[in-house]
């Protein structure tokens, strides 16, 4: 089991700063802090070295990258089909996060897609592996809210 890393109210600063903005300076987030750019840097690397802060991302427009539609898809997988599944998804260029869950189903994915047609065919591809449920996102509430001391139970 995975031990929880003790953080420090500094560090907790540079979490939100860097959450808010990954990209900004370490002078940047010095000022906003109290510390100084080099302090910042060692803090930070600290943090990476232990795998608190996994690392960086881009965030992509699906709908400006030609994907009009976002989804949630589970699956409910038929015996003996999970992993073989859980193997062939990490192929799948359409699914963007893929968690295996308790419940009545195994699986939960989200999807982008390019229309409705394009997600008949990916219903498609699953319908071997077990039974699906689709739900087609309207529009996002929440969106990798940061995580801050306050959301610890």
């Amino acid at each position: 089991m995975i031990s929880k890393a003790n953080i420090d109210e500094l560090n907790w600063k540079i979490l939100k700063c860097l959450q808010d903005n990954a990209r900004q300076s370490f002078a940047n987030i010095g000022r906003e802090v109290g510390l100084t750019p080099p302090a910042v840097a060692e803090r930070v690397k600290k943090m990476e070295d232990l795998g608190i802060i996994e690392g960086y991302r881009t965030k992509v427009s699906h709908v400006l990258t030609g994907h009009q539609l976002k989804a949630i898809i589970t699956l409910r997988a038929f015996m003996g089909k999970l992993k073989p599944f859980l193997e062939i998804v990490k192929t799948f260029k359409e699914v963007v996060n893929c968690y295996r869950i308790t419940g009545n189903e195994n699986i939960v994915m989200e999807v982008v897609l390019h229309d409705q047609f394009h997600l008949e065919k990916f219903i498609d591809k699953l319908i071997q592996y077990g039974e699906t449920r689709t739900h087609i996102i309207l529009s996002n509430v929440v969106s990798n809210a940061p995580i801050s001391k306050n959301s610890q139970g």
